[in-house]
């Protein structure tokens, strides 16, 4: 297998210039509403960022699957960005409950 440098080359660069164009067109994910923290709950909050999550997760999924169905409407780009920002949202939750964890232990820790 011959693999030449300038057309690997030439391909990326059309790539990344399909990407460019695509993310154009992509929505950001809705952040979650702005809320006065001395009237809400952490575990509201937690809450609704583990249902914002778990959304970008299914969209990631649904992408996903009409790619591989061959749906004319959906880039493989479209569904690799979000199947990135899927893992990437899904990271971030599982750091924020290692910390949570780790601030529960230290707390029951505590002597009396």
């Amino acid at each position: 297998m011959n693999i030449k440098g300038q057309a690997l080359y030439v391909q990326m660069q059309s790539m990344a210039t399909q990407a460019r164009s695509v993310s154009a067109e992509l929505k950001p994910i809705q952040p979650l509403a702005e809320v006065n923290a001395s009237q809400t709950e952490f575990s509201t909050l937690f809450k609704d960022a583990l249902k914002t999550v778990n959304n970008v997760q299914i969209n990631a999924a649904e992408l996903r699957t009409r790619v591989e169905m061959g749906d004319p409407n959906v880039s493989l780009v479209q569904a690799m960005i979000a199947g990135q920002k899927s893992g990437l949202a899904f990271e971030a939750t599982v750091q924020v409950r290692n910390k949570i964890v780790e601030a529960y232990k230290e707390i029951m820790a505590m002597p009396v």
